[in-house]
């Protein structure tokens, strides 16, 4: 087996170069079918995916379900607005390493909020700040692939020579898997921190109740 690190290096790095984020300014502004929904979600998203060929990257039936669960709001006689966009666009992304659960705790204070053009603040605003904070966390992120790399490089420098170019590549995907793996457990711990939605708002008082006339006791 050979395998050039340096070679499979550069290409994980020129895969980040090329990751790009829907603006809210390629959505469209008019409300769309659930078909039109799917064939822009597929042309915008399937590029980078691992199997362009094969990959599903959002079908009816998972659209269906994602309301069924109350991870977004219904349509509007079958029509989904821009922020209904934008909601499924974060849900692309949580969907590859979130539970469904956990996906509809973490959107229901967001969609309760802030979805709706009767909000103060509007949930494009959300977008916008939460993606802003791409590249700068690409760039970042490169810097430390390259230090686990060169850590992965250092290893297994006694095994044999035949067998050190895989062993190297395995440490490679442990130390980034490991990485992977403690962020998950400290987004699952700060998901399972949220309170419900009426919690978050502190718990609405209810109306005053009405003086129930004593029984009497005679």
């Amino acid at each position: 087996m050979t395998i050039d690190m340096h070679d499979l290096l550069n290409s994980i790095i020129n895969s980040l170069d090329r990751t790009e984020h829907i603006r809210p300014e390629e959505l469209p502004d008019i409300e769309l079918y659930m078909d039109q929904v799917t064939t822009f979600m597929e042309q915008r998203l399937k590029p980078a995916t691992r199997n362009p060929e094969d990959d599903k990257i959002m079908t009816k039936t998972m659209i269906n379900n994602y309301v069924k669960n109350h991870l977004i709001p219904p349509p509007d006689k079958k029509k989904y607005s821009k922020e209904h966009m934008l909601l499924l666009i974060f849900i692309y992304y949580f969907k590859g390493f979130m539970s469904i659960g956990d996906i509809q705790k973490l959107m229901d204070p967001l969609t309760k909020q802030y979805f709706g053009e009767d909000k103060d603040f509007k949930l494009e605003s959300i977008y916008r700040e939460v993606f802003s904070m791409e590249k700068e966390e690409i760039d970042h992120l490169k810097k430390d692939v390259v230090k686990k790399f060169r850590r992965a490089e250092e290893t297994f420098e006694e095994a044999p020579e035949e067998g050190q170019e895989f062993l190297k590549m395995f440490s490679f995907i442990c130390l980034l898997c490991f990485d992977v793996y403690l962020k998950k457990m400290m987004i699952e711990k700060m998901i399972d921190s949220i309170p419900e939605f009426g919690d978050q708002r502190g718990r609405e008082k209810p109306d005053k109740e009405k003086k129930r006339p004593r029984r009497s006791t005679e």
